[in-house]
């Protein structure tokens, strides 16, 4: 199936540059960080393209996985530093605005939306990380399911270093992710962790010399399952966090009795018994 591409940028601004690219092949959503020249810093047109890359993504019935990357030397370095010159300045920042205290239905003001849109997303999302990933890059990671980074990734919760707490969305993810005294430990002192140590904390979910290859490699194993499957479990292990046992008992039936004999679920009996490759529909 040949690839289809598109570039989201900064929609009020259309001579701004391209900040995030999406490129689609065979149910796997590529989506790149392109802001190479600055190591894919957050300005305020890279959170717009996420957001607007992420809601776009969330309404296409055709994505059944989505790598997470960034082009150049690193995956994020965080918040573009012209906003920290901004703050020393007294002028304030975006996010002590009105504007940046509304809120998504999730609870989310634009901010942490940037990266809790691809928490919401209903297919699996996996980050690929290399060079840095700091401050408000390292929270975007979390956005992902799953991390896969190269031995030598420079992490780090880095918001301590500009006087600062991270506050998009990070300590609600890190919850039930990481030790409660690490989450401590990496959020006081923000000194930068390498990919190995991540592994080893429970952030990273794989190290590997080339992350993109494998997660877009997995990414592809994944579209090839049952995306009404894929899209139930996710929503199951979502709801591990906060749903009590008695719930998730009843979401475990209730997903598997709107699998059981839909024509997806068919298909992969068929596809396993016939020894092919089976051929999945979309999402409706």
């Amino acid at each position: 199936m040949a690839a289809d591409r598109w570039d989201t940028e900064k929609t009020e601004d259309p001579m701004s540059e391209h900040r995030v690219t999406v490129t689609m092949n065979a149910g796997v959503a590529d989506v790149r960080l392109v802001r190479a020249d600055k190591m894919n810093a957050l300005d305020d047109a890279m959170f717009a393209a996420l957001i607007e890359t992420g809601e776009r993504l969330k309404e296409d019935r055709s994505v059944r996985a989505i790598v997470l990357s960034g082009e150049g030397r690193a995956f994020c370095a965080g918040l573009d530093t012209s906003n920290f010159g901004k703050m020393a300045s007294g002028e304030p920042r975006g996010n002590t605005s009105l504007e940046a205290q509304k809120r998504t239905p999730g609870g989310a003001n634009r901010a942490q939306h940037a990266v809790m849109v691809w928490r919401e997303q209903p297919a699996p999302v996996i980050a690929a990380v290399h060079g840095v990933a700091y401050g408000g890059g390292f929270q975007l990671t979390l956005g992902a399911d799953m991390r896969f980074v190269t031995p030598d990734a420079k992490l780090s919760i880095f918001e301590i270093n500009w006087g600062l707490v991270p506050d998009m969305a990070g300590i609600a993810l890190l919850r039930g992710l990481v030790r409660d005294d690490f989450v401590r430990e990496l959020t006081y002192s923000g000194r930068i962790f390498s990919g190995e140590e991540a592994l080893g904390l429970g952030i990273a979910t794989r190290v590997c010399a080339d992350p993109r290859a494998e997660a877009l490699a997995l990414a592809a194993q994944i579209a090839g399952k049952n995306p009404h499957a894929v899209r139930g479990a996710k929503r199951l292990i979502n709801a591990m966090a906060d749903a009590d046992q008695h719930e998730i008992l009843k979401q475990e039936t209730a997903e598997q009795i709107a699998l059981i004999g839909s024509p997806n679920q068919v298909e992969a009996v068929m596809a396993n018994m016939q020894k092919r490759t089976p051929n999945f529909a979309d999402v409706a």
